[in-house]
């Protein structure tokens, strides 16, 4: 089978170009090359930029794909072009959304594919639930062959789950409180990209998989409490977690805000039984603890890795004597 990935070396993507290499796909990658990820050795690259179709379509000549996966169309815009582009490429277009586009907050659990897709509080949610409704109406009208995949939280061992990446680790190393949202209790999913890539490759070049959308998650539920304890185990501290309400984290840093407003301050269970009715083998096996492990480690292999974002730092210090202020002992 011939694939194409725009992208390929992204956290999700990069595990599932090495399992699509160990299946004997023919797999190509084309992006513009500045990811610190190497391509998958045995992929063939192609260099190019996929906002520019004009360009794009010299750089692919007369190839056709079975399937092609977006890993970077953010807007409608982006993939009405790649419509046009891959139009008369490709016999799967697989369009890689996001779940943070079901309703916030679910008016019922678990979430399925049918979950209305409805986030008022997080723009790129909307925007990919706008991109998936372009490809349907493609559907419909042209019978144009899309897949819509909804990962939640993927990570790989270069990726933490807070806010400011490593800032928080370096504040529990350092004895410093960290900020968890809420009262830490809502409840998360963490899936590992190689979990994941074996639900989207056993998707591809797959007939029933077309005009159908899936999520394809894990089945560990953690609250943001345990993933907070999770990391510090693995980085050899104890944690001092302070509690702060969503909403007063979105006054004084709204991006923050937006991700947990619009996502990980709404507890979510996911039901996977429809990735798992075309795809049996999609059994995630790679609990958050042994994930965990791997993120610390790869941050400890090199020190220019531990990047402190001083405007988080300070932020987690603001808010934690509004806090103090607001809760005085």
């Amino acid at each position: 089978m011939k694939v194409l990935f725009i992208g390929g070396t992204g956290i999700i993507s990069s595990a599932c170009s090495e399992l699509a290499l160990r299946q004997g796909i023919e797999l190509y990658l084309l992006n513009r090359g500045r990811s610190f990820r190497p391509a998958a050795e045995g992929a063939i690259s192609m260099h190019g930029d996929i906002r520019q179709p004009a360009s794009i379509s010299a750089v692919l000549g007369d190839l056709r794909f079975e399937a092609v996966v977006e890993w970077v169309a953010y807007t409608p815009e982006q993939v009405k072009a790649d419509i046009e582009l891959f139009r008369n490429r490709c016999g799967q277009y697989v369009f890689i959304s996001s779940a943070s586009a079901y309703q916030k907050p679910p008016r019922f659990l678990p979430i399925t594919e049918n979950t209305p897709l409805d986030n008022p509080f997080w723009q790129y949610s909307r925007n990919k639930a706008a991109c998936e409704a372009l490809l349907e109406q493609a559907g419909r009208q042209e019978g144009f062959p899309f897949t819509v995949i909804r990962p939640s939280h993927t990570y790989d061992r270069t990726l933490l789950p807070f806010h400011g990446g490593y800032t928080s680790v370096a504040r529990m190393r350092a004895g410093k409180p960290v900020i968890v949202h809420g009262d830490g209790t809502s409840l998360w999913t963490m899936t590992h990209q190689r979990d994941f890539a074996v639900g989207l490759l056993g998707l591809l070049g797959n007939p029933q998989a077309i005009g159908q959308s899936f999520h394809i998650t894990s089945d560990e539920l953690l609250s943001w409490n345990q993933i907070y304890n999770i990391v510090a185990e693995a980085a050899g501290v104890e944690p001092q977690l302070v509690h702060v309400p969503s909403e007063l984290i979105a006054r004084y840093d709204p991006e923050w805000g937006d991700s947990l407003l619009g996502d990980k301050a709404h507890s979510v269970i996911f039901d996977n039984h429809k990735i798992r009715q075309l795809v049996p083998q999609f059994q995630p096996s790679i609990p958050f603890r042994q994930g965990a492990q791997e993120i610390i480690a790869w941050y400890d292999e090199d020190a220019s890795r531990q990047v402190v974002f001083a405007q988080n730092d300070e932020v987690q210090d603001r808010l934690i004597t509004a806090m103090k202020r607001a809760l005085p002992e």
